[in-house]
């Protein structure tokens, strides 16, 4: 466990060790960033120096199968309950009883869980693009709209090509989705190899077999939304609101999917409101 005067760079959990970056006042409200698919921690950068400037602290981890000493080869290594686990690991290295959490794409997908699971431990929750994991559920089954938007999962499930395929069309891939090129082309350092992204694409496939609930959130949340998100719709969105039992707030932006890299204004300001109206 972190005092207040020691910074973050590695945490470890049964065996695994995954980096951190740690940033802004040690002294300040930490908040923790978790990182979607397929990007890394560095996903964060432009929208944790905004909240550093506003004193906060920020913990920005690689996540399981990012980084480099953290990916398991077995597939049921990536279950929600691991995934989870890896967070709690995180909170409790960082020596505060409770954080802010903020996560985007898969990232906003495990804070839900976290958040649902381990009110305890969270102080306020900000998801960016992804919405409540049972509003998805509920959004996919009532129309094709969320169907059509969601066939890769589905792709995702068949062994050993899905890696290969995307590791191969990485860049074309990345910038059809509206990614930026100066982000694509910093996250296909590490990521554009079918051996880097067999961990990451592996979370979707353990995502059948895991029994973490997606239950009501009763802390503080803050949901943004981009109305031009290719992968997500709006009728998932808009469901979310019935999936919070706290103080919540929509925030609809005219963007696409890429929220931390392409409107970090937006949603640093989005994280900062939601800190302080949590007191």
């Amino acid at each position: 466990m972190a005092s207040l005067g020691d910074r973050i760079t590695t945490f470890s959990r049964d065996g695994l060790r995954f980096d951190v970056t740690d940033g802004g006042p040690l002294d300040g409200a930490v908040v923790v960033l978790l990182h979607g698919f397929p990007t890394d921690r560095t996903s964060w950068d432009r929208v944790a120096a905004r909240l550093h400037e506003a004193g906060l602290r920020t913990l920005a981890p690689d996540q399981r199968g990012y980084s480099p000493g953290a990916r398991p080869t077995d597939e049921d290594a990536y279950r929600l309950d691991e995934l989870v686990g890896d967070v709690l690991a995180l909170i409790e290295a960082s020596g505060r009883e409770r954080v802010h959490l903020v996560g985007h794409d898969w990232g906003g997908a495990l804070a839900w869980l976290v958040a649902a699971n381990h009110p305890t431990r969270i102080a306020s929750l900000t998801v960016l693009s992804t919405p409540h994991p049972a509003a998805m559920s509920r959004a996919w089954r009532s129309g094709i709209d969320q169907k059509r938007r969601s066939w890769y999962m589905a792709a995702f499930q068949v062994p050993w090509v899905p890696e290969h395929v995307l590791a191969a069309g990485f860049h074309s891939l990345m910038a059809r989705s509206g990614l930026p090129t100066e982000d694509r082309r910093r996250y296909a350092v590490r990521l554009a190899h079918a051996d880097a992204l067999a961990g990451p694409v592996n979370w979707y496939r353990a995502a059948r077999h895991s029994g973490v609930g997606a239950h009501r959130v009763e802390v503080p949340t803050t949901y943004v939304w981009g109305s031009r998100d290719p992968f997500l719709g709006r009728a998932a969105a808009e469901l979310t609101r019935e999936h919070v039992g706290s103080d919540y707030e929509l925030i609809e932006l005219d963007a696409g999917h890429w929220l931390p890299e392409t409107r970090d204004a937006e949603s640093a300001a989005a994280i900062l409101h939601r800190v302080a109206r949590a007191g």
